[in-house]
């Protein structure tokens, strides 16, 4: 497998909005060649005796059951709310507005 020239890794780092030093560069250069040279070596392995997976671990939902139950009382709420107004808890304005 050919590997990453600097050109390669300088058109990513710009693609990516990295500002890079020559430092950098010829590190990540490395770095991501040996990244490649590791996944060359797995793809020698013979898997055709594994089946294809999305998940390596078996999943469960650890969710509870969605079950309707009776809510708080309005004055129980309101109670700790800094702020109210009738039946309402007022907060700040999140898109522009006077706070």
């Amino acid at each position: 497998m050919a590997g990453l020239t600097r050109s390669d890794v300088e058109h990513v780092a710009y693609l990516a909005r990295l500002r890079l030093t020559d430092e950098e560069l010829v590190r990540l250069e490395g770095q991501l060649n040996h990244i490649l040279d590791q996944y060359a070596k797995l793809a020698e392995l013979d898997t055709s005796a594994i089946p294809p997976t999305a998940q390596t671990i078996e999943i469960e939902n650890i969710l509870r059951e969605d079950v309707a139950a009776a809510s708080l009382p309005v004055e129980a709420v309101l109670r700790n709310a800094k702020l109210t107004e009738g039946d309402f808890i007022v907060v700040p304005p999140i898109l522009g507005g006077d706070a």
